[in-house]
């Protein structure tokens, strides 16, 4: 694992310092910070057993374009059973309940990308169930969130430096926690905490590294999609469905993201549902991207009005 200097401090979900900003992680550190934790171990729940989160995510599942992608009612059915085995750490759930309450775009998108990471690595992985139940992260690889201000989470003008630095502490963040709660900084929910702005030719963050799984990449792929075609404090209008798989595509095409997974995607959301493994991806451009949107852009630091998020 590489070192990194931690910026901001680090917090649970309830308020408990884990680390402190100027912290210098390394591996031997993060093993000592695990082996501390006091055998503080979070007691565990099955997704099914939760009350709202599922039925928010039944209800966000029947709107466009989801409802296409998960038009088959047995399918669905099956997707839900899966998830529904997922046991989730309670300072997850303490975290659904905290951004249902407090950034709502993050609670959908952490739902909406557990549940189409699901359906992808169901039809990759058709014949490991047990592999499967074992793979997912959950609605967890946003939980670092809880340790960026609100306020900028939520700003609808560019971000300033340093708020996109605050922003981007969210991925480490992420990871502390995880390792810190599952006790395993190898644990895949860790693993995606960490990457999930991780790409294939090295030019994402936090560390610039296309060295990740393919079960990390599935949640990657889902992450940038549910971005794209979601609303987003930063961008008055989402993507259409036809621009956000053309983005997708623009990213397959420099080496970003694989192909496999953004074929499958793109297989669920044409009628004839072809066979992933031969689903030929178009390569025409006829969509346009949203106006206005701030994605990207850096206010100067002396504007007050700044602000704008990321996926």
């Amino acid at each position: 694992m590489e070192n990194f200097l931690l910026k901001y401090d680090v917090h649970s979900i309830r308020g408990e310092l884990l680390l402190p900003s100027g912290a210098q992680v390394d591996e031997s550190l993060i093993a000592e910070f695990v082996r501390n934790r006091n055998d503080k171990v979070s007691k565990e729940y099955y997704f099914a057993e939760l009350g709202s989160p599922l039925a928010d995510l039944t209800r966000f599942l029947a709107k466009p374009p989801y409802n296409a992608i998960f038009s088959d009612p047995a399918e669905t059915e099956e997707i839900l059973a899966i998830m529904g085995q997922v046991r989730l750490l309670e300072p997850v759930i303490d975290s659904l309940d905290y951004f249902r309450e407090k950034d709502f775009h993050t609670y959908r998108h952490s739902l909406m990308v557990f549940a189409l990471s699901t359906l992808l690595a169901r039809h990759l992985y058709p014949n490991d169930r047990t592999a499967l139940l074992g793979s997912l992260a959950g609605p967890s690889h946003d939980l670092g969130k809880s340790c960026v201000h609100v306020e900028i989470l939520q700003k609808k003008t560019p971000l300033t430096r340093p708020e996109l630095a605050m922003l981007k502490h969210h991925v480490f963040a992420g990871y502390i926690q995880l390792s810190f709660y599952t006790g395993d900084p190898r644990h895949l929910t860790a693993q995606v905490a960490r990457d999930h702005h991780e790409r294939r030719d090295c030019s994402g963050y936090p560390r610039g590294t296309g060295n990740f799984t393919e079960l990390v990449e599935i949640a990657i792929l889902s992450d940038i999609y549910d971005a794209l075609i979601s609303p987003r404090p930063y961008r008055p209008v989402s993507y259409d469905n036809r621009s956000a798989l053309e983005e997708l595509t623009k990213m397959a095409e420099k080496g970003q993201v694989g192909w496999l997974a953004l074929k499958a995607l793109v297989a669920f959301n044409r009628r004839n549902r072809p066979d992933y493994q031969e689903c030929e991806v178009s390569l025409e451009r006829r969509g346009m991207p949203p106006a206005n949107n701030v994605y990207g852009l850096i206010a100067e630091e002396n504007d007050g009005d700044s602000g704008g998020t990321g996926s």
